[in-house]
């Protein structure tokens, strides 16, 4: 199959139109239409309906697209690899975590990576989906459990737990609760069991919910619970890093927490050699080693 036509039909199929496939090839429609009618005729098949509304892929389309976009992250990660300079730490590193570790724990952090690698490009995508490394769909994951593909290189960096939290200023007005019991005068605030989440948070926030507590305020995200927190709301559950930079909220109930939940760094096989993601690597690495230190020396622990 002719490489031209390939690239070609890739954006068609991606944009779904030939007016914007031209658009991003630079190329006029009518040329943009001419190569697909060549290629549907090499391959003796019918690649898109012709609709009103733009283009949608046949079955034999949607067999080649699969095949054309596997190519495009090839190439995307072989020129990543390529434009790694031997000297300098440059250019677009897309990095996935929860949006919990990534606004509560990452993002206050990555001064410190932009303070030694300034013309690095950081693309930070905050979701609860496991992201697809192998398909390029990001370049590093942090995530709150070991990763399952093979052909990924892993890191174990810290174990957390979520535990419960409320401001001075709460508890100086309300009281602070010595058992499950006196919940009963408190709100509780916390991400609902049924939101996507860490397994370990969501059976603790089943077995407080299980208490009858009268008054609960649940966010679909900790930045959420956090503010709640923060603002003097009630008490929440949160994963314990917080303390690091809210070391003014008083842990509640030291008894009650989460199981440990694992936080690992994973990035594929390919981009072992890559400049971006040693550099990301390494300052995870030491602001982890920076953050044990200061829990150590608080006497805090993991």
């Amino acid at each position: 199959m002719d490489w031209d036509k390939l690239r070609i039909f890739h954006a068609v199929a991606d944009k779904g139109s030939l007016t914007h496939a031209g658009d991003v090839l630079h190329l006029s429609q009518s040329a943009v239409s001419r190569q697909i009618r060549a290629l549907e005729e090499s391959l003796s098949v019918t690649l898109f309906h012709r609709h009103a509304r733009g283009l949608i892929l046949t079955e034999q389309g949607e067999l080649l697209f699969d095949a054309t976009q596997a190519m495009a992250k090839r190439l995307e990660a072989t020129a990543a690899r390529i434009r790694d300079s031997e000297d300098e730490v440059f250019g677009e590193l897309r990095v996935t975590t929860t949006t919990g570790f990534g606004t509560l724990w990452l993002a206050p952090r990555l001064a410190n990576l932009y303070k030694k690698y300034p013309s690095l490009k950081i693309d930070l995508m905050l979701e609860e989906r496991v992201l697809d490394l192998p398909m390029r769909e990001a370049d590093v994951a942090i995530r709150m459990k070991e990763p399952s593909q093979a052909d990924l290189i892993r890191k174990r960096l810290m174990n957390i737990r979520m535990r419960l939290y409320a401001s001075p200023e709460y508890l100086a007005e309300q009281g602070t609760p010595a058992t499950m019991e006196d919940f009963t005068q408190h709100r509780l605030i916390a991400q609902h069991a049924g939101v996507p989440q860490v397994a370990a948070g969501a059976s603790l926030v089943q077995e407080l919910m299980a208490h009858d507590i009268p008054s609960t305020l649940t966010v679909n995200n900790y930045f959420g619970v956090l503010q709640g927190v923060l603002n003097h709301l009630g008490i929440g559950v949160l994963p314990h890093y917080i303390t690091a930079d809210f070391p003014h909220l008083v842990r509640v109930l030291p008894e009650t927490e989460s199981a440990e939940v694992p936080v690992f760094l994973a990035y594929p096989e390919e981009l072992r050699h890559s400049k971006r993601v040693a550099a990301f690597r390494e300052f995870v690495t030491e602001e982890i080693f920076a953050y044990r230190k200061r829990q150590q020396m608080d006497g805090l622990g993991e």
